[in-house]
C-alpha cells in the first residue's frame, strides 16, 4: 500500500525523534561529569528557580509535563545526593514539598553553566534559528493541546 500524500507527516515524525534523542545524549554528555541526568537537572533548576526553593511535587511534575512517578524517582536521587530534601507540607500533609538544599542551588548553577557553553546541545544554531525550532514545535504542542 502506498501513502505518498502522508510521507511528509512520517518524515517530519522521524525527524522530530530523531532530534530529539541526539539533542538528549548532548545534554547528558554535558551534565555527566555533574553525575546529572536531564531529568533530575530539570528538577533542581525548577527548584533552584523559586523564590522559596520549595515546591509541591505534583506542581513540579506539572510545570516539567512528566507524570509524577518520573518526579519522584528524580527528587529520590537528588535527595540520595544531599540536593534536595523532601517533608511533608505543615498546611497540608497529602502534599509532599521538595526543597533545593544550598549544595543543590550550586550544583544546578555549575550545571547550567556548562550548559549555557554549550548552547544546550544546538552550537550550530544562531538563537534566532532556536527560536524559529520553538515556534515550529509550539505548532505541534498546540495542535495537540498541550499548550
Amino acid at each position: 500500500m502506498r501513502w505518498p500524500e502522508q510521507a511528509e507527516y512520517m518524515a517530519a515524525v522521524t525527524s522530530v525523534m530523531r532530534a530529539q534523542q541526539i539533542l538528549l545524549a548532548k545534554v547528558e554528555d554535558v551534565l555527566k561529569p555533574y553525575t546529572l541526568t536531564f531529568a533530575t537537572y530539570e528538577a533542581l533548576r525548577l527548584l533552584a528557580f523559586t523564590r522559596s526553593g520549595t515546591l509541591p511535587m505534583g506542581k513540579m511534575g506539572t510545570r516539567l509535563m512528566v507524570h509524577p512517578a518520573a518526579v519522584t524517582n528524580a527528587i529520590a536521587r537528588l535527595e540520595q545526593r544531599g540536593l534536595v530534601e523532601r517533608q511533608m507540607s505543615p498546611d497540608d500533609r497529602r502534599v509532599v514539598l521538595a526543597t533545593i538544599t544550598p549544595a543543590g542551588r550550586a550544583l544546578a548553577d555549575e550545571a547550567t553553566s556548562a550548559l549555557n557553553e554549550a548552547a544546550f546541545g544546538l552550537p550550530g544554531l544562531t538563537q534566532e534559528q532556536a527560536a524559529q525550532v520553538t515556534e515550529v514545535l509550539n505548532l505541534i504542542r498546540a495542535s495537540t493541546g498541550d499548550i
